[in-house]
């Protein structure tokens, strides 16, 4: 019994560092991307759509960095073909972003671009996270 309770605390600690490992992956990528749309925006004078394909592609980098270590633990080192399947989720994810991006700014034109970055994104991360754990990354170590 004894060991099934380890086993258990174990299993719990995997998955409360795996979690949280995507919540700060998940941070730095959604702090850049912020970042950059900010400095592009009201720094470079650019456009709210263009300053988005810009702050996407530069977050995009940080998170891939970020969820090798910190989500997924992977202990191999990186690969082209890793990172060619986690470019594919990321820009699907980034799709699926800035399409809801755009229809918020869209929709409601009076809408704060970086309240739009907020909501879309909180939407596209379920996206990246199912994509990443079934066809990037596999089933994280949880030990």
């Amino acid at each position: 019994m004894i060991k099934d309770e380890r086993d258990r605390a174990t299993n719990l600690n995997g998955v409360a560092r795996h979690l949280g490992g995507f919540v700060a992956a998940g941070m730095i990528a959604f702090s850049v991307d912020a970042a950059v749309l900010a400095a592009l925006i009201k720094g470079l004078g650019w456009d709210p759509f263009s300053a988005r394909l810009g702050s996407v592609s530069v977050a995009m980098f940080a998170a891939w960095q970020a969820h090798r270590r910190l989500t997924f633990v992977v202990k191999q080192p990186p690969s082209v073909k890793e990172f060619a399947s986690y470019a594919a989720v990321a820009w699907t994810s980034a799709a699926v972003n800035y399409g809801l991006y755009a229809v918020i700014l869209n929709v409601r034109p009076e809408t704060d671009p970086l309240a739009a970055l907020f909501v879309a994104s909180l939407i596209a991360m379920f996206v990246s996270y199912f994509g990443m754990r079934f066809g990037v990354f596999g089933r994280p170590d949880l030990s």
